[in-house]
């Protein structure tokens, strides 16, 4: 009995996930789209697709290194800064330069985790279905350490 409980646990730590091929055509579509407004928005520079594809209160985030003044710290976006870095040109890519993947990686209900990967970061997000409409609530990125250079380079806060 002792063994039991520990042993249930490992089990529901590495149960599998729902996977896309397990949804429905129309549940992966519209999953799929709401990240491809987020990347290929960004990508071609197109501020009204990336904000199509998020939550009015999407918070971004990234790791960054420890400081003397925070020990924990963050790299934080909102919907509205994202969409101003769209608009100017931040992430935009010659279309022949798009190497991205987006893959879903969990679905449960109204909630859906999906891994973007394109040249400059890995982002992990968080999407909610809010009346039949995938929208993107939290995404928390990488920034890769070879990555090309940005035409803008978006600021720290």
């Amino acid at each position: 009995m002792r063994f039991l409980i520990p042993l249930l646990t490992a089990m529901l730590l590495v149960a599998p996930a729902r996977a896309a091929a397990d949804l429905d055509t129309a549940t992966v579509q519209a999953i799929e789209a709401a990240a491809r407004d987020y990347i290929d928005g960004q990508l071609d520079g197109d501020a009204a697709r990336v904000k199509r594809g998020l939550h009015p209160d999407m918070a971004k985030r990234a790791i960054r290194p420890e400081s003397a003044e925070e020990k924990f710290a963050l790299r934080r976006m909102t919907t509205d800064e994202l969409v101003e870095l769209t608009q100017q040109g931040a992430l935009k890519t010659p279309r022949e330069q798009w190497d991205r993947t987006i893959r879903i990686l969990d679905v449960a209900g109204n909630i859906a985790t999906v891994r973007v990967e394109a040249p400059w970061f890995i982002d992990h997000l968080q999407l909610g279905n809010f009346n039949g409409r995938w929208m993107v609530v939290n995404a928390l990125y990488y920034p890769k350490p070879n990555r090309p250079a940005l035409s803008a380079a978006p600021t720290q806060r």
